[in-house]
């Protein structure tokens, strides 16, 4: 027998495995012989592929071969759409501060309410009339069924506007006509239209107001496309649609039931045959019952729509609308003015989950909080280098890399357009390699190490990662590039030193102290710089060093002083790798060259 579903478990606890449904039956019928899938006997007789409402040899299909070159018309329904689809709507507060936020982000229409459904929707009206909170460029939409006294309501609520929509809507689609109202095609097609007069008589007694109309057949996708043609066609011309007083016709993907494509042929077929299209605004209302609102609404688009209804990250009823946060961002990365301000993603996304008190999940795009974040190794030596490339770029066309054309591997936008900062971009776990430290000390630290000094670090700090089964944050990072590369007095130290060449002097003098089995040996070298100096002292030691490299850098972070060195340095021990960091090149490249024999004496790793 199956567990009842436990919805109060904590994620943080760790579930027992389901109770599937088992045992597995054979392969499907001429399955090839690589694809070793089982059936586990989903119900699938009692489902059925929906009957095309277009039949595919009648659509001579455009759509395919164009490009989306502007940003549609939006029109957001968070505040009514959106907000239906809460387990707690919201109260006149947040909804007050939803609707502030949409206007800020230049949203034009705005379907605020449904105020014939609830006080709460009509009274939030009122107060958007009363207290002139509309600004003049904005046009607020209401939402109202195909119902004589549900639309006198919506016009109460409506007096004293300066610009709104009457939004109508009745279901046409044959599972709603049969099941829902038990009427047929003339009887929806006669409701529909004595609906549109009663709105029509309603905006003729608001002379003082510049009222619109749009029309909904809902669950459009579902409905014969000759009956939703002539229906859309009869209300327009109930409601003398003209160029300069045009009709909404909402199209809706009510439950969306198939296939993107689908959908884009049903649209252009309806843009092709509508009357009077000049005198129409075709809109489109995509669902996300199969995720693939997004997608449906760009091929919409591509087809002949010319506005979006949506919501902000796609909240919505069961699996949501269409997110507009991710339909404007695709067109920027595709060059195209999205005509709304997402500068600031991090502020929209806290306002929204603050108003809905529902969470943008982490992953949600552009918007969540670990979508430009890179864990793989390969990733973040790609974006680390990607970059890189934009900065020389930049310094080659005597620009700022904000000014370059983006073309960053895996990040299809930079986040810095989106108020975001570069920190979090990439993110250090076992699954890092050395391009995503490297990337994190620069970024953070201004520190860019050598590849091999990079390798190495990396395998201790995948070690730390995998022993404590989380990420690396760049205070740990630093902690342990700090306690392996720049600790400079355990077995051997600098204690003095004088002369700096870079400051004139030409010989340089240094005092090493070495520290052996409880002994010390004082060791004392002079040369033309550092390196040469430091070489004698350690020969004093008892300690050759056949050959070093040193490279010094600017460095600005606070940790760091002003200067960084690194040090390969090969003795009998091998090759081992040191930094150093100080206010001056001479300090710091005695600390590198102490920082590597130290490593060596430790016995590190050696190349």
């Amino acid at each position: 027998m199956r567990k009842a579903n436990n919805m109060s478990t904590s994620y943080l606890e760790e579930p027992p495995l389901p109770e599937l449904r088992l045992p597995a039956r054979l392969a499907r019928q001429g399955q090839p012989w690589w694809n070793p899938q089982l059936s586990f006997s989903p119900p699938t007789a009692r489902y059925r592929r929906p009957e095309p409402q277009i039949a595919a040899a009648a659509v001579e299909r455009r759509w395919p071969s164009r490009v989306i070159e502007n940003a549609p018309l939006w029109c957001s329904v968070d505040l009514r759409d959106g907000n239906q689809a809460l387990p707690n709507p919201m109260d006149p507060t947040r909804k007050s501060k939803l609707f502030a936020l949409l206007v800020a982000m230049g949203f034009k229409e705005i379907e605020v309410g449904y105020p014939s459904a609830s006080a709460t929707d009509f009274d939030f009206v009122r107060q958007l009339v009363e207290r002139d909170l509309i600004p003049d460029d904005v046009t607020i939409s209401v939402f109202t069924p195909a119902r004589a006294e549900l639309i006198d309501r919506t016009f109460e609520s409506l007096a004293g506007v300066r610009n709104a929509i009457v939004h109508l809507c009745n279901a046409t689609a044959p599972e709603w006509r049969k099941v829902v109202f038990a009427l047929d095609e003339e009887r929806i097609t006669q409701l529909a239209l004595d609906a549109a007069e009663r709105v029509l008589r309603g905006a003729d007694r608001m002379p003082s107001a510049a009222v619109r109309f749009e029309y909904s057949p809902e669950a459009f996708n579902l409905t014969e496309p000759e009956f939703a043609l002539a229906l859309c066609n009869a209300v327009a011309a109930r409601w003398c649609a003209t160029p300069d007083r045009p009709v909404t016709l909402n199209l809706p993907s009510t439950v969306e039931v198939d296939t993107p494509n689908v959908y884009a042929d049903q649209i252009e077929w309806m843009h092709r045959n509508l009357d009077n299209r000049g005198s129409i605004i075709l809109s489109v209302h995509p669902h996300n019952d199969r995720g693939t609102a997004v997608a449906s609404a760009e091929l919409a688009m591509m087809a002949g729509a010319d506005r979006v209804e949506g919501t902000l990250f796609g909240n919505g009823e069961r699996t949501g609308n269409v997110c507009l946060v991710t339909l404007a961002l695709n067109l920027l990365t595709r060059g195209i003015d999205p005509q709304l301000d997402f500068s600031d993603i991090d502020g929209i996304r806290r306002v929204v989950e603050w108003c809905t008190q529902m969470p943008v999940h982490d992953r949600h795009p552009y918007s969540g909080n670990l979508v430009y974040t890179a864990f793989s190794g390969t990733h973040q030596d790609a974006i680390k280098k990607g970059f890189d490339a934009l900065e020389q770029a930049a310094l080659k066309a005597g620009t700022a890399p904000g000014e370059q054309p983006w073309r960053v591997p895996y990040l299809p936008i930079d986040p810095q357009d989106l108020g975001r900062s570069y920190e979090a971009v990439v993110r250090i776990n076992s699954q890092s390699g050395k391009g995503g430290i490297a990337y994190v000390l620069k970024t953070v630290f201004r520190l860019e190490l050598p590849r091999p000094l990079q390798a190495e670090l990396s395998e201790a700090v995948q070690k730390i990662s995998d022993a404590r089964g989380q990420e690396v944050g760049p205070k740990l990072l630093w902690e342990v590039f700090a306690e392996e590369y720049l600790k400079t007095d355990d077995y051997l130290r600098v204690t003095d030193h004088s002369g700096h060449p870079d400051d004139g002097d030409d010989r340089v003098c240094v005092h090493v102290l070495y520290t052996v089995d409880g002994r010390e040996i004082h060791g004392e070298g002079a040369g033309i710089d550092q390196l040469s100096a430091f070489k004698v002292a350690m020969a004093q030691c008892g300690i050759q060093i056949e050959t070093a490299d040193v490279i010094t850098q600017a460095a600005r972070a606070e940790e760091c002083g002003e200067i960084a060195a690194y040090s390969r340095v090969v003795t009998e021990r091998g090759a081992t790798w040191g930094a150093g960091l100080a206010d001056n090149i001479g300090d710091a490249v005695l600390r590198a060259l102490t920082s590597s024999v130290n490593r060596a004496l430790r016995g590190s790793r050696t190349f």
